[in-house]
């Protein structure tokens, strides 16, 4: 006590109240759920951590892996966290429910869904797919999106052979022609099917019809309205870290190596090279800032299957009032 006595007195009492409020706010820890296992699509909030973003910003963030955006959507829904990343709509689901929660920035402007096929099988345009056998994962928000990719190019479900199957049966299913085609994605199915050697033709969602908000930043409104400053500077960072790692991306994925020693240096490589197209889809003009017309869209598309119900207000379910002005936003080149 008499030693931090003799320090204060010795750097006079303005230092003195300066050094308390930079200590506390340095202090500021904050808890970061991710949707999923640590990879390539949470690169941006490695780098953020490891370059030093949240410490330049006085945020001492802790990131932890997650199990899948219905659960990180659930676990703050239910107050078991407070500030996570998942997919869109699984948390503005949960918001139509009541839960008391908003998306506050959104990284994915639109989902990695698409249609792969092999090139050897001479499926070139949507209209091909056409009477073919494709396989779908059982149980996945991606099968209930489907049909609008389909009416959104012409085509019926009837008009296709759609075969469930366990996950870890797509890209074998695809590579031994049981199908014709997968529902995959290309941060995942596209990847595995890169790394077997296979020749591939995708269709992405975004770029067919249906770009939908996806992946984001949420908070629990408990969370918001206690913690504003620490929301911004956190958003700011983690938009920062972004930015950082679309052009640093060798760096960025070491980033991610040092924060999660057990990632998959490759996979993790090739993750990140395959999502920049899902940053500034769907009419964005800055990465982490989706339009109120994207969103409005959003609704629409999923109220159409049952993913959102129909005639809400999208508003309740994101806010940009805690994103950094524009001036300090990474543009969209488009």
């Amino acid at each position: 006590m008499r030693h931090i006595t003799k320090t204060l007195l010795g750097i006079g009492l303005a230092g003195a109240s300066l050094l308390a409020a930079t200590s506390a706010y340095a202090d500021t820890d904050v808890k970061f759920q991710l949707n999923w296992y640590a990879g390539g699509a949470n690169a941006g909030f490695a780098a953020a951590l490891q370059e030093g973003y949240y410490k330049d910003a006085g945020l001492n963030v802790t990131i932890i892996q997650g199990n899948g955006s219905a659960n990180t959507a659930q676990l703050v829904a239910s107050g078991q966290a407070d500030l996570a990343y998942a997919d869109a709509v699984a948390v503005s689901q949960l918001i139509a429910k009541g839960a008391p929660m908003k998306v506050v920035a959104t990284v994915y402007q639109s989902n990695p869904n698409e249609v792969e096929a092999l090139k050897s099988s001479g499926i070139t345009s949507i209209a091909d797919l056409k009477g073919k056998k494709i396989g779908v994962p059982a149980g996945s928000s991606q099968v209930t999106m489907l049909p609008l990719f389909l009416d959104a190019n012409n085509l019926k479900e009837s008009d296709v052979n759609l075969l469930n199957m366990p996950t870890a049966s797509m890209v074998p299913a695809l590579l031994q022609k049981q199908v014709d085609a997968i529902l995959g994605s290309v941060d995942d199915y596209h990847i595995q099917l890169d790394s077997q050697g296979a020749d591939v033709t995708g269709f992405m969602f975004a770029d067919h019809g249906v770009p939908t908000v996806s992946t984001s930043i949420f908070a629990s409104e408990e969370f918001i309205k206690d913690n504003p400053d620490v929301l911004k500077k956190f958003i700011s960072a983690s938009l920062k870290g972004w930015g950082f790692a679309l052009k640093n991306s060798d760096q960025a994925v070491a980033d991610l190596k040092k924060t999660f020693p057990d990632v998959d240096t490759k996979l993790a490589a090739q993750q990140l090279a395959a999502i920049p197209p899902l940053f500034c889809s769907g009419g964005t003009k800055y990465i982490g800032k989706a339009t109120d017309a994207h969103w409005s869209q959003t609704q629409d598309l999923l109220s159409k299957v049952g993913l959102l119900p129909e005639g809400k207000d999208p508003t309740m379910y994101y806010t940009n009032d805690y994103l950094p002005p524009e001036s300090e936003l990474e543009p969209c080149n488009q």
